[in-house]
């Protein structure tokens, strides 16, 4: 049986000096070699345990194996409705369950999966699927991010009438604007897209509800809303300084690029280049950033958090099937990112009203039996100077704002500022603005439970 391949990434000086998709091609020899290991397991937890979607990864896997790639992409696209996105930016909650994984490398899932898409795809397999009878109810969907395609192909395939409203001027949310090209190419988005337009779901961007339309219109004209807005207001970091020129949030950083790259903007609003990166927030999104000021020609990157360092293999803490807290390494760390744990930030100093640099301090954590950690305490003696000319603040969501849909609307908030659903009125919050920041394919999970009661509500 064949090895896990670990070698999946494009050089890195190729891959850092443009924005195509940072993995390397993959042989269908290789894959199908990786799917061949996927069969000696006696309980699949992979979809049980593992995907939100629970996709019948042991399923497709034998049925391309085999060499018959329809049958997989038809197992797959039975759970999965964008298979093309999640095989790109999923972190493969699957394989955190694989029980090739218990003593071993786990199968490598989530390229098996790439391909059969793309297989589908090449060969014509991918069709627009059309319900055979409407039901003649509308649906108003408010965001195009994973969860609000997610819930508009499920609500067109049970036979409603879907609008997709997209504040941006092009659908996607999140999965356009938010996540890298270079993680996600976006010719992608308008190939599914296109296919969700012939099966007859109306997008309607550059519209912000209390602004273009107001909440009284999507209640008088539809029979159910779905807001679908993610969590756009991110954590800020409210120490002193925090005026100084040349701090912004990740997603400010992130939108610029993507925007130019897509043509959307000549000029990027924010730049890394030939300046001192400092990221604070030691996850995806900053690694993100991190790739991103790579590619534009950053003198340096940094990237502080303040949680501590993760154990080089699974943690006691999340013992098997769980998903495990273990270090991670993104394509981007291997492209010059320099890391840092257990920083917490005091105060941005500057000169001329820019940002020159933060000042920090090391935190000491202290942990659980099962190496969980539990609370940090300052170290004395430690607060140090770390340079930057420009600050990313990558540190995570704060929920949903209450001006505009809510507000217009007249919706209520739970403590954290997700949208509670009134189904009383036929509105359902889905994804992140309902649970608050979490995985694409948690929030594709969500939207698939929610087109189910919709569509029990309105039989």
């Amino acid at each position: 049986m064949q090895e896990r391949i670990h070698q999946i990434y494009r050089s890195v000086e190729e891959r850092k000096r443009d924005f195509n998709e940072v993995e390397r091609p993959f042989s269908e020899t290789e894959i199908r070699g990786q799917m061949e290991r996927c069969h000696n397991c006696g309980i699949p937890f992979c979809h049980g345990a593992g995907c939100p979607l629970f996709n019948q990864v042991p399923d497709f896997n034998a049925a391309a194996a085999a060499g018959d790639w329809r049958a997989a992409f038809n197992i797959l696209s039975q759970t999965s409705f964008f298979p093309e996105f999640t095989s790109r930016v999923c972190p493969a909650l699957c394989e955190g369950s694989c029980c090739c994984g218990v003593d071993g490398d786990p199968v490598m899932v989530r390229q098996c999966e790439k391909m059969i898409i793309e297989k589908a795809f090449a060969a014509d397999f991918v069709r627009p699927v059309i319900p055979a009878k409407r039901r003649g109810r509308r649906v108003a969907v408010i965001g195009s991010g994973p969860a609000g395609l997610f819930a508009a192909e499920g609500l067109n395939r049970a036979g409603f009438q879907v609008t997709v409203f997209e504040a941006n001027h092009r659908p996607g949310g999140l999965l356009r604007y938010g996540i890298p090209d270079f993680k996600l190419s976006k010719s992608l988005i308008d190939r599914r897209l296109g296919i969700m337009e012939r099966e007859g779901i109306v997008f309607t961007a550059d519209t912000r509800i209390g602004t273009d339309i107001s909440g009284a219109y999507l209640l008088r004209n539809f029979d159910a809303v779905v807001p679908a807005l993610g969590t756009p207001c991110a954590r800020d970091l409210a120490v002193p300084g925090r005026e100084l020129a040349g701090i912004h949030s990740a997603l400010e950083f992130l939108q610029g690029q993507n925007r130019v790259n897509s043509g959307e903007l000549d000029t990027l609003p924010v730049s890394a280049a030939g300046k001192r990166v400092v990221i604070s927030g030691g996850g995806d999104t900053g690694s993100d950033c991190a790739g991103t000021a790579i590619r534009q020609g950053a003198k340096s990157v940094r990237q502080i958090e303040i949680m501590p360092r993760p154990p080089e293999k699974r943690s006691p803490s999340t013992p098997w099937p769980a998903w495990p807290w273990m270090l991670r390494t993104s394509s981007s760390h291997m492209e010059g990112c320099e890391r840092e744990w257990n920083v917490a930030s005091d105060r941005f100093v500057g000169k001329d009203g820019k940002v020159t640099g933060i000042e920090v301090h090391a935190v000491a954590w202290s942990f659980s039996p099962e190496g969980r950690p539990l609370k940090p305490e300052a170290v004395s003696g430690s607060s140090r100077l770390i340079e930057a000319d420009l600050v990313l603040l990558a540190m995570g969501f704060t929920g949903v704002p209450r001006a505009g849909l809510v507000d217009e609307l007249k919706l209520e908030l739970t403590p954290r500022n997700g949208i509670i659903s009134d189904p009383a009125r036929n509105i359902y919050a889905v994804g992140d603005c309902a649970n608050g920041p979490s995985l694409v394919v948690r929030a594709m999970a969500d939207a698939g439970k929610t087109v189910r009661n919709i569509s029990e509500a309105l039989s």
